[in-house]
């Protein structure tokens, strides 16, 4: 049964879309003025690495069975939706429209699955065993997750990797690094599932190639366990906030490879922390494995870019753990001069922008 999806994002959001409308479903995208008029006027285009192929596959929006618009945060009704997707970067949700927007979602019950690297704090409430309190400091502001219940929301670890091609329109993406997506199983069994459904509809989804009809990679993956979306932490530490260095920032391949043991002992640091928290280390991904991915993460990584581009804010995924690991009386001196040098640079960003 086709349902009626809203995703918070466009950016990001448009490489899972691109994956749901192959279901039928129809997609609402929440996004700037500027990219709503292009996607509503001329759909959106994905470029899919597909192993075997010389050339990436194009998924364009209009040639596929579902039907996606696009407008602004304001007049969106959530009680309309079935499911509601949270793809923009967390600082964003405190921004006028979006807080408002964000509020109402919370208040509508309906289920809502994030795939911000930031894991919502309303997410983090369903790991038991943390006192909550401390962590708001990792969030930009915590208070726009208020009126999120934990029961209502899953994290979905947006593990494929896609930008917006340098020369490319706002509408297009690339995708650099075709990994799955893998969504943990929500508090209630009718909301999980609707994702088991989404999943079978990307599972089965074929593309009309010249060759013939060709299976895609980037999968939806639903798991039993809430923790096999936090694999992404051990991935987060040890390569995107190592991106950003004293001297500026480097690419993904040269945060994880540079000094390979050095990485090898944030990741696992970040690996033990997961286990401690009650995941299985199945849930999780090997360094090892992580490694060999990275080496083809020829850019910086997201949050490096946009420190150095000045932002006042960024999703500080590494302030999170930190946190976490301190209330278990885990420290890492890495992570700790990381996360000292990312407070450094942001103060600098707000004084200049101030």
């Amino acid at each position: 049964m086709p349902h009626k999806i809203l995703l918070m994002g466009a950016s990001y959001g448009s490489l899972l879309a691109s994956k749901l409308l192959f279901g039928g479903h129809s997609i609402h995208l929440v996004c700037l003025p500027a990219e709503a008029d292009l996607i509503n006027a001329e759909g959106f285009k994905v470029k899919l690495p597909v192993r075997g192929r010389a050339e990436p596959v194009l998924l364009e929006s209009r040639k596929l069975p579902g039907k996606v618009t696009a407008g602004p945060a304001a007049g969106v009704n959530p009680a309309d939706y079935d499911l509601i997707g949270l793809c923009m970067q967390e600082p964003q949700y405190r921004s006028e429209g979006v807080r408002q927007l964000l509020d109402a979602v919370g208040k509508s019950k309906k289920p809502c699955m994030s795939i911000m690297n930031m894991p919502p704090l309303p997410y983090i409430k369903r790991i038991p065993g943390l006192d909550y309190e401390p962590l708001k400091a990792a969030y930009t502001d915590a208070s726009v997750w208020d009126s999120v219940d934990p029961k209502k929301i899953t994290l979905n670890s947006p593990d494929p990797q896609a930008i917006r091609p340098p020369d490319g329109k706002a509408n297009e993406l690339l995708v650099t690094l075709p990994t799955n997506f893998k969504c943990a199983r929500f508090e209630d069994d009718k909301d999980t599932a609707l994702v088991r459904q989404l999943e079978k509809d990307v599972e089965a989804a074929r593309f009309d190639a010249p060759e013939g009809k060709i299976e895609l990679p980037v999968k939806l993956k639903v798991y039993d366990s809430i923790f096999v979306p936090l694999a992404k932490w051990s991935m987060l530490l040890a390569g995107n906030y190592r991106c950003i260095t004293k001297d500026g920032m480097r690419t993904a391949k040269e945060a994880v490879h540079t000094n390979i043991e050095e990485s090898r002992s944030v990741y696992n640091f970040v690996f033990d922390l997961c286990v401690k928290l009650g995941a299985s280390p199945s849930d999780l991904v090997p360094f090892e494995k992580y490694a060999a991915a990275a080496e083809s993460l020829s850019r910086p990584a997201s949050a490096a870019r946009a420190l150095y581009n000045g932002a006042p804010n960024i999703e500080r995924a590494d302030k999170l753990v930190q946190l976490i690991a301190k209330q278990k009386g885990l420290s890492h001196p890495v992570i700790d001069a990381g996360v000292a040098l990312v407070d450094e640079l942001l103060a600098a960003n707000r004084k200049k922008a101030a």
